[in-house]
């Protein structure tokens, strides 16, 4: 009987001792989860062209046709504005500085090899185009060396890699491009065969 005394006495204090031990515990301190940033839904328009809100500045320009990395990069600086600003986050008057700069970046001490159009044949001016202006520009540089007869234009003319391009595994289209081989090259005989038939036999 004392030896069965002495375990219970002994799992009471056992007992006691664990729930010391929880009420002597802290409260795990909740980890704050970080709240997700919200996403402005929204459209920034500059030059008539639509840009994502939710995007940097520096990559956000470059959604402008014309507009490549360097040169926003270069037009940001020019402005002092921070490269990795929300678009959205952009007033007014900083949308058309931007806009300004765009259209007149020699305005803003931006160095010409970063223009993609200089030396322009008409005007002999270094310009940077932008938009539509591109393609309008692209497309009469094209009519003009077809209208001057030059090799850049015949090429053009018939669709043509310009640029030495090979073409004997690239550029195949038109009538002619699979390779007969086997039996589709004995059907294209029979048949030319059956042709010729046809037409003696029309003469005779």
């Amino acid at each position: 009987m004392g030896v069965s005394r002495v375990k219970e006495e002994g799992e009471k204090k056992e007992e006691e001792k664990k729930e010391e031990k929880k009420k002597e515990k802290p409260k795990e301190e909740t980890k704050k989860l970080k709240k997700p940033e919200r996403k402005t839904e929204g459209i920034v328009r500059i030059l008539n062209t639509d840009l994502n809100a939710n995007k940097n500045l520096l990559y956000g320009l470059t959604g402008i046709k014309g507009v490549s990395y360097t040169f926003s990069k270069a037009i940001l600086s020019a402005l002092g504005l921070d490269a990795y600003r929300k678009l959205s986050t952009l007033t007014q008057e900083e949308i058309e500085k931007i806009e300004d700069c765009l259209r007149n970046p020699s305005k803003y001490n931006i160095p010409p090899f970063l223009f993609n159009r200089r030396k322009d044949p008409e005007s002999g001016l270094d310009m940077h185009l932008i938009g539509p202006d591109v393609d309008i520009a692209r497309s009469f540089d094209i009519k003009k060396e077809i209208e001057l007869k030059t090799y850049k234009g015949f090429r053009h003319m018939y669709g043509q890699p310009v640029r030495g391009q090979r073409t004997r595994s690239h550029f195949r289209y038109g009538r002619t491009v699979g390779v007969l081989r086997g039996k589709m090259k004995q059907l294209a005989q029979q048949q030319a065969g059956q042709q010729t038939k046809e037409k003696k036999e029309e003469k005779k």
